[in-house]
């Protein structure tokens, strides 16, 4: 090839290699351009009322004496430490995340491997089963306290007349009422721990666990030694979402027992919107908020520790 030929070539790819780079930046910067939006509705609706709750529980800001509030430290903190109200709903919001996450995760494990194969039948199961997720927590609490109900509900009545519950109904009992909005809130998200375990049970390899059946390997080994290892992704998603979500319960908890009986069900989140907009405490609300955010953050750290060892070493 002559000097000439080459130089022409080399002219070409620096042209082809311009295009290129053009393009690519075009395309970052129209993707940046339709993701803009998105970021600045986030940050005015999310962040920034995020960031002036948390500047508002360093202060006395109450709305019956709005132009007094002033810095008052990490008081609204201590006062919540102190109040034994406030440290029963930690107690409360701990006991509903565990127990409604964990009984989710494991009925919703049992379903994800009843319609693991992919036929008919299941697919149509699955779609039924997902309606309890497409109903507001808002409705299913007050479908649930109307059946629970001991006067007039088809479960609370003859729970009542039976003596398997109070006369004044389960979510009037103060040793009940925590246990049945635990129950409720499984009723609802059940499915949709389901739906994401089925996804992660989809990705596992099934002419590995056919090698496995062939070297003698049980089903009860099969499902602890490669099944679960593989589920581990799918299983955290399901764990960090629904726990985050759990822990901000409210809706289910406000219009069936509305933190009572003598304070059995009373939540942080519950807790905080009446200092809120019951009492008019905005610093104290804020402080209520702020401690929500940084339990659920711990939670998510204590989930990543957790589980991030066992997903390196199977990777």
């Amino acid at each position: 090839m002559s000097a000439a030929s080459r130089d022409t070539a080399a002219t070409d790819d620096d042209a082809t290699l311009s295009a290129g780079w053009s393009y690519i930046r075009k395309r970052q910067m129209f993707l940046a351009a339709m993701a803009t939006p998105a970021l600045i509705y986030v940050l005015a609706v999310a962040v920034g009322p995020m960031v002036q709750g948390f500047l508002y529980s360093f202060e006395n800001y109450n709305l019956i004496r709005p132009a007094s509030h002033h810095f008052v430290g990490l008081d609204n903190y201590f006062a919540l430490w102190r109040d034994p109200t406030a440290r029963r709903t930690v107690v409360n919001t701990f006991a509903f995340t565990f127990g409604a996450v964990t009984l989710e995760f494991v009925l919703g494990l049992c379903v994800a491997l009843l319609l693991w194969r992919d036929d008919w039948f299941n697919r149509i199961a699955l779609g039924l089963l997902l309606i309890p997720a497409t109903v507001t927590p808002l409705v299913v609490g007050l479908v649930f306290k109307a059946l629970l109900s001991p006067e007039y509900g088809m479960l609370g009545y003859p729970l009542a007349e039976l003596g398997l519950s109070s006369p004044r109904g389960l979510l009037a009992d103060p040793q009940l009422a925590l246990a049945t909005l635990v129950a409720i809130d499984a009723w609802e998200w059940t499915p949709l721990m389901a739906l994401i375990l089925i996804a992660g049970l989809k990705t596992v390899p099934t002419d590995i666990l056919e090698a496995a059946a062939v070297d003698g390997a049980n089903g009860a080994q099969r499902f602890r030694l490669m099944v679960l290892p593989l589920l581990l992704p799918a299983a955290f998603l399901a764990l960090i979402l629904r726990m985050m979500d759990a822990f901000r319960v409210f809706d289910i908890v406000f219009v069936t027992t509305s933190g009572g009986p003598a304070d059995a069900t009373n939540t942080l989140m519950v807790y905080g919107v009446k200092q809120g907009l019951e009492f008019f405490n905005i610093g104290a609300a804020s402080a209520v908020s702020t401690v929500i955010v940084i339990c659920i953050l711990a939670m998510a750290a204590a989930f990543i520790a957790v589980l991030k060892p066992g997903r390196n070493r199977h990777a």
